[in-house]
């Protein structure tokens, strides 16, 4: 049995303190919302994620114009659910009676119609005891119905969506409920984000007041 002495064992102590140890990776922060819901699927297919670049951990909206698609995202940036919806038939821009729906980042400033039943009639942001029907729509042909529920959009860009003459909370922009008779995927409003009335009431339900909306002209 060979015993080391004393010397050699302190030499080879010095040796096993001299050897490179494995840094650990550097946690960043960032990543981590990401991340954890990609690994805790990895058994299965991963999904891209987006998270809200906005304000981050933050369920969020995101309306593609070009798309004609709205889709909310949860707090790990997962989408959850996309829907079709119907833009301004003038385009996109920010001016006060131009009928075009603004661009840029928004926020959830007001919550209307909670509880009430599918197509009833918003008029001034007030709820009618009247619905919509096709009987409706075929007398009143070019009427911009807003039905079931409204959420409310507060510009979030000093001089591009707040403010002045391109302020959207003063121009009314709404992501609400409309009639059947709607083109969705195609642009069709005079502003407004058009979704149908089931769909607005599913996004309504996942949707509180202040939470941040993007809408993109090439999304």
């Amino acid at each position: 049995m060979n015993i080391l002495r004393p010397e050699r064992l302190l030499a080879a102590c010095l040796g096993l303190m001299a050897l490179p140890t494995l840094a650990e990776p550097a946690f960043d922060p960032l990543l981590d919302a990401a991340q954890f819901a990609q690994h805790a699927n990895a058994d299965g297919p991963l999904t891209a994620t987006a998270p809200n670049p906005y304000d981050y951990g933050r369920p969020w909206i995101r309306v593609g114009v070009k798309s004609q698609s709205l889709t909310y995202y949860d707090g790990w940036g997962l989408p959850v659910k996309r829907y079709a919806v119907s833009t301004a038939k003038n385009g996109v821009g920010e001016t006060k009676n131009s009928y075009q729906t603004p661009r840029g980042w928004h926020r959830v400033c007001e919550r209307i119609g909670d509880g009430v039943t599918p197509d009833t009639i918003i008029f001034r942001r007030d709820i009618t005891p009247w619905k919509y029907t096709s009987e409706l729509h075929e007398q009143y042909p070019d009427k911009d119905w807003i039905l079931t529920r409204i959420l409310w959009l507060c510009g979030m860009e000093p001089g591009k969506n707040q403010g002045g003459d391109v302020d959207s909370y003063e121009r009314f922009i709404y992501i609400h409920g409309a009639g059947e008779h709607v083109s969705y995927g195609t642009p069709t409003s005079l502003g407004c984000v058009r979704m149908k009335s089931h769909d607005v009431i599913d996004l309504f339900n996942r949707t509180p007041k202040g939470t941040d909306v993007l809408i993109e002209e090439n999304g």
